[in-house]
């Protein structure tokens, strides 16, 4: 996924009022983009840890969150690469419960998120709060594919798609802004698809 700007992709079709700018709607097709080989994970040996400035730093095992009640996504997604994916459903469970657990300290204000593979990327604590993330482990009804992040990945579906970290393990709090893999490579540190903020500099 090479920094380039100006993006083509395909004309806006279908429902063009959900679609941000630049954006086109790929249809039946979910693309697979990453900048790592794709890890094939058994799901119980993953954990998930919740860290950094918080009360309780905690780590998570597959059956204790499976255990958890389910939290469902209804809507759409962006990649920075132009394409938006229309009416996606994601089942897991929310990171407000996560964070709920761990016990964010006031000074907490940024999420770096970590996976498996080694991959990072940088959210304000406002970004995944709210209802607004998820840890997804269902897509369409069946378990996530390891090539879109399975066992289970970060889902941030308001921001660019690669804010949503695959095969995620770690949420690591922070008082000061970290820039990730692609944010170091300048990719924004946001990423919000309805404003473009698609490189450093961006509005």
């Amino acid at each position: 996924m090479p920094i380039t700007r100006g993006f083509t992709g395909r004309p806006r079709r279908g429902r063009p009022d959900r679609l941000p700018p630049g954006q086109y709607d790929t249809g039946t097709d979910w693309p697979t983009l990453t900048a790592e080989v794709t890890p094939h994970l058994v799901p119980e040996r993953w954990t998930m840890t919740v860290d950094g400035l918080v009360e309780r730093p905690r780590t998570w095992t597959w059956a204790e969150l499976r255990a958890w009640p389910v939290s469902t996504y209804r809507g759409d997604i962006h990649c920075v690469t132009t394409w938006s994916k229309l009416d996606t459903t994601f089942r897991g469970i929310s990171v407000d419960d996560l964070l709920a657990e761990a016990g964010p300290l006031p000074e907490a204000a940024y999420v770096l998120a970590h996976s498996t593979t080694g991959y990072t990327t940088n959210l304000p604590l406002s970004d995944v709060t709210g209802q607004k993330a998820w840890l997804a482990w269902e897509y369409d009804g069946r378990p996530l594919t390891p090539e879109h992040g399975g066992p289970v990945r970060l889902l941030v579906p308001h921001l660019y798609f690669w804010k949503s970290a695959k095969w995620v393990t770690r949420l690591e709090l922070l008082a000061e802004d970290r820039p990730g893999f692609w944010e170091q490579r300048g990719y924004h540190d946001r990423g919000d698809p309805w404003l473009e903020q698609r490189y450093q500099g961006d509005p």
